[in-house]
């Protein structure tokens, strides 16, 4: 192969937005205020407002997005929360750091999101929400998982990091749930120049305790009426997303586009396995994540002709040497084992041509 093509690549994404970043980047500098200003309002207003909702909450990034939404709820120690192993091992830390138990249930093979069916099995007494992951960039099951909240008087707290501009019949993810958290770290669909995330809700009491929880638990300058953490979204930060927002849209048709192609040329190619996407989704692609029961001779190949891959994840967190004392065992989950053992990530992002992807495929087929 006569070029490399790497797994990811922002610059062609920050190239054509240069403009407008630089722009952002010299408001915050002329504006001198760096932390929780102007500039944070207005993305926050700008982002709630994208979803239709009234409030969104900016923090530091999407691992303290999830914890603030469960300590805004007051969930914590010796509550139990269900949620997915197939997801980043932020998910299940953040549960832990906001004192409660993550429960851990199997996966749809063909989605990677929840399964509604086992979250249904795992209630207790105990559980006080339930928390999907809308993993690659495909909604989790939101009709069924609503449902199922709203009969047991369960939160849904929805986790939206790789599903920025995703649908669920229509609606936005993210405005489900009485909570929904974002991560906009660079690599995500709407990514800052750094790290960074917000929560959505549409509850006034959830947004003011979460602004006092992301700041000290301050309610006035060094007066800490409850305890809370460090976890601001700085100037710079809501600045530069401000900037890149109205360009999401966008981005997200030309992700759908590059997926498009990858499927057309790669159906019915050997023992793949290719993404879907359910009639009532929107698919934003965050990954685009195939199967095959080579998977490590198939990334091999592929490296050899200069193509980067990833796998997202290699080992599920049940099966994580640092949750081990949550009590799961290999073959508890089995499809999320099983997906863990053949799913490869393949190179998707803004820029990369159709030649490229053209490239790609081939190589796949030549595997095949």
């Amino acid at each position: 192969m006569s070029q490399t093509i790497p797994f990811n690549n922002l610059i062609p994404l920050h190239t054509r937005l240069q403009q407008p970043l630089e722009a952002a980047l010299q408001r915050v500098l002329a504006g001198g205020w760096y932390i929780l200003g102007p500039e944070v309002e207005a993305f926050e207003s700008a982002f709630a407002a994208y979803h239709g909702l009234k409030h969104a909450v900016g923090v530091a990034n999407g691992t303290d997005a999830i914890e603030l939404a469960l300590r805004a709820a007051s969930i914590g120690a010796g509550d139990e929360v269900i949620t997915v192993a197939h997801t980043a091992a932020a998910t299940i830390t953040a549960i832990e750091r906001a004192g409660a138990i993550p429960v851990m249930v199997d996966i749809d093979p063909l989605t990677y999101t929840m399964n509604p069916q086992a979250a249904a099995a795992a209630i207790t007494p105990h559980t006080r929400a339930i928390l999907p992951v809308h993993i690659y960039g495909h909604p989790a099951d939101l009709s069924t998982l609503k449902a199922l909240t709203d009969q047991h008087g369960l939160l849904l707290i929805e986790d939206c990091a790789q599903a920025h501009a995703a649908r669920w019949n229509g609606q936005l993810v993210g405005t489900f749930g009485a909570l929904a958290s974002f991560s906009f770290y660079p690599t995500k669909n709407l990514g800052a120049l750094g790290d960074g995330g917000a929560i959505l809700t549409n509850d006034d009491a959830y947004a003011e305790k979460l602004k006092r929880l992301r700041n000290y638990g301050q309610t006035r300058r060094y007066y800490h009426d409850e305890r809370g953490i460090n976890s601001r979204l700085d100037e710079l930060q809501a600045a530069l997303l401000s900037a890149k927002l109205p360009d999401l849209a966008a981005c997200t048709v030309m992700r759908r586009e590059i997926a498009a192609t990858y499927a057309a040329a790669l159906d019915g190619v050997g023992d793949l396995t290719l993404p879907i996407e359910l009639p009532t989704a929107q698919h934003v692609y965050h990954l685009y994540v195939i199967r095959h029961p080579r998977r490590t001779d198939l990334m091999t190949h592929l490296a050899e002709r200069g193509i980067g891959t990833l796998i997202h994840y290699p080992v599920p967190n049940h099966l994580q040497a640092a949750f081990s004392d949550l009590g799961c065992r290999v073959g508890s989950l089995p499809e999320t084992e099983k997906a863990a053992r053949e799913i490869v990530s393949l190179p998707l992002w803004i820029g990369l041509s159709a030649a490229q992807v053209g490239a790609v495929a081939a190589a796949i087929k030549a595997f095949a």
